[in-house]
């Protein structure tokens, strides 16, 4: 049966203290891919923008239920879920007496603190309006209220999970994440807040935030690897306990 510390090198992007070089290029290397392609055409109005545009038309149907789902991703509503996450790993990991066990909490209010700090200047940089399904406006790409859920819902999901003591615990926090951050972007399509491109292009940039948590987070945990003690010899002031 494999113990915790087997189940945690398995899930690891890390082994044996080296990274391996195809998890990462998954983690980083292809959102970041996608989410420069997604941009460039943004900006330069290429083929992509126009097949956006017309997948679009055909999703937008607003209504009462796909704004709720919206909702999901205010701020009011996301980062008081993330508050409430971090108070209580907060409180958990003190009590554990863990060696700064503040800093998980902080690397997660700090991810969440960076999300308009990129977003808002993307959405000038790009200047892309809105669907016309919204008043005219520009500033549309990518959507914060995808980064925002995501970000809010990931981190609080990362930081739980070692919380969690059984796998069917850990898979329902996991699924209830995903479906919180498919709701809130499947909502702003349907309600027209957001062209798809939109929130595809906040998906990627976030799966390299929250790729970037996961990983230190895995690294933390796991520590440096121990130096092998010396063999005992009759030589040694006294034998090993």
């Amino acid at each position: 049966m494999p113990t915790p510390a087997n189940q945690e090198r398995a899930t690891s992007p890390t082994r044996g203290g080296r990274t391996r070089p195809g998890a990462l290029t998954l983690l980083f290397g292809l959102p970041a891919l996608l989410f420069a392609l997604i941009t460039w055409q943004v900006v330069a109005d290429g083929p992509l923008i126009r097949l956006d545009e017309r997948v679009s038309r055909d999703l937008v149907d607003p209504g009462r239920g796909s704004e709720l789902l919206a909702d999901l991703g205010n701020v009011q509503v996301a980062v008081p879920v993330l508050a409430v996450a971090l108070g209580y790993v907060a409180v958990r990991a003190r009590r554990d007496g863990g060696d700064r066990w503040w800093l998980p909490v902080a690397a997660a209010a700090l991810l969440m603190a960076l999300v308009p700090a990129l977003i808002i200047p993307l959405k000038e940089l790009t200047d892309r309006p809105g669907t016309p399904a919204v008043p005219p406006g520009t500033g549309y790409y990518p959507s914060g209220h995808t980064a925002t859920a995501a970000i809010a819902y990931g981190s609080a999901t990362l930081l739980l999970l070692p919380r969690l003591h059984t796998p069917l615990a850990r898979r329902t926090l996991v699924i209830a994440c995903l479906a919180l951050i498919l709701g809130v972007s499947y909502g702003l399509v349907r309600r027209g807040y957001h062209w798809p491109l939109d929130v595809v292009a906040s998906w990627c940039l976030c799966a390299v935030l929250l790729s970037s948590l996961w990983l230190w987070l895995s690294l933390r945990r796991i520590g440096p690897p121990k130096s092998p003690e010396p063999p005992w010899s009759p030589e040694s002031p006294e034998p090993p306990r």
